[in-house]
């Protein structure tokens, strides 16, 4: 067994192979190296003849833009860099981090002149179809549109299918949009922890109209409603869940509540859901917006009524501004947004310490078996 490798400054990325007998078989390299990850499309020079090893090979480095090359990037309107500044955003790597936070910096002054749309509803209600056919009325309108669509994560692999962009095919190809599909993480309320940001960069990158899908949500996924002016809620008539609708927390929160999928013999049941969900909500208390949400129904299949559900975003969105409501409810979700980061940034600080860390493991066992009291264990950690 024997290793080639270079260790060049200039290279970062490698490529592993066991190679037998002349045959070049890519095996993984998560946590080897560093971490470094594979590019598979490499040649790889055989090793000498009668040995069998392993065989490194590397590509040049990828160039790491500035922070002023994201900015302007941005600014132009460049999609690959606001891509790139994208993913900066979602990295965990402490150095992303830093760099990402510059960026967000700059191009704050040049954020804010959107209508930010939250468009949540529980799986399967058609979302991502809704959000096409209205996100092609919005681009045949002279707008510019960014969706930001967030996909579950699964808690047993990690892993995201990031399929949202792929069923938007139409919008996805309309040079007026631009479909981001992010994976949740471990993050609760069907949002990234980094949309915030995410929205900050598409606003300074002249995006007017900012759509953000969530998750299929339950009743405490809700965070998307502190982050966006208008909360759309999308439901669906003759599922059986009209009770179980009109008992969610979330209803008190919608701004709209539309049901899909009303085409067909389903056209009969909406307008009968319509009803009942409109009587629901007028049990409400009337938000401190003075807006009482509209009841409707739209077919994403035949078009119908598409149009009237911007209509209704528009209504509320000239109703707020003239009471004042618009803007102080965006500062509010600021404050709020300040504290959601000391609360993340003291978590964050207090796993990474290593004092705390070699502390826990010891804890944890002691709780496991019931020696001690997870809240004992935490005030003992917390005195560190």
């Amino acid at each position: 067994m024997w290793i080639w490798r270079t260790n060049h400054a200039k290279f970062r990325w490698a490529l592993l192979f066991f190679c037998t007998f002349g045959k070049h078989i890519p095996i993984p390299l998560k946590g080897v190296f560093g971490g470094l990850y594979i590019k598979p499309a490499l040649c790889v020079k055989s090793p000498p003849q009668g040995i069998e090893g392993l065989i490194i090979m590397t590509t040049n480095r990828r160039k790491r833009l500035s922070v002023n090359e994201y900015y302007n990037g941005i600014l132009n309107a460049d999609r690959a860099v606001l891509g790139k500044a994208i993913t900066l955003i979602e990295s965990s790597l402490p150095a992303d981090k830093a760099l990402a936070q510059q960026v967000i910096e700059k191009c704050l002054p040049h954020s804010g002149n959107s209508i930010r749309v939250g468009i949540t509803g529980v799986p399967g209600v058609g979302k991502s179809t809704f959000i096409e056919a209205l996100g092609i009325k919005l681009v045949e309108q002279g707008k510019k549109l960014c969706v930001l669509a967030v996909d579950p994560t699964s808690q047993l692999t990690g892993g995201s299918i990031l399929g949202d962009k792929t069923r938007m095919q139409n919008l996805s190809i309309h040079p007026n949009a631009f479909i981001r599909p992010s994976p949740s993480g471990n993050s609760l309320g069907g949002v990234t922890r980094s949309t915030r940001e995410i929205v900050i960069l598409c606003e300074a990158a002249g995006f007017d109209t900012i759509l953000i899908e969530t998750v299929g949500v339950g009743q405490s996924e809700t965070a998307v409603h502190g982050m966006v002016d208008f909360f759309l809620l999308l439901m669906l008539a003759g599922a059986g869940d009209e009770l179980q609708g009109i008992k969610r927390g979330i209803m008190e929160m919608c701004d709209a509540l539309i049901i899909t999928k009303a085409d067909g013999e389903n056209k009969t049941k909406a307008k009968r859901a319509i009803v009942e969900y409109r009587n629901a909500l007028h049990l409400y208390p009337l938000a401190a917006s003075e807006w009482s949400p509209k009841v409707g129904y739209c077919s994403a299949l035949t078009g119908e009524n598409i149009e009237k559900v911007w209509d209704i975003v528009s209504d509320y969105t000239e109703h707020t501004k003239k009471n004042g409501y618009f803007e102080s409810y965006r500062a509010e979700q600021e404050v709020q947004r300040l504290h959601e980061t000391i609360e993340q940034l003291l978590k964050d600080r207090f796993y990474n310490n290593a004092d705390i860390a070699e502390q826990l493991k010891n804890l944890e066992q002691q709780v496991a078996q019931k020696k001690i009291s997870a809240y004992a264990a935490a005030e003992k950690l917390l005195k560190k």
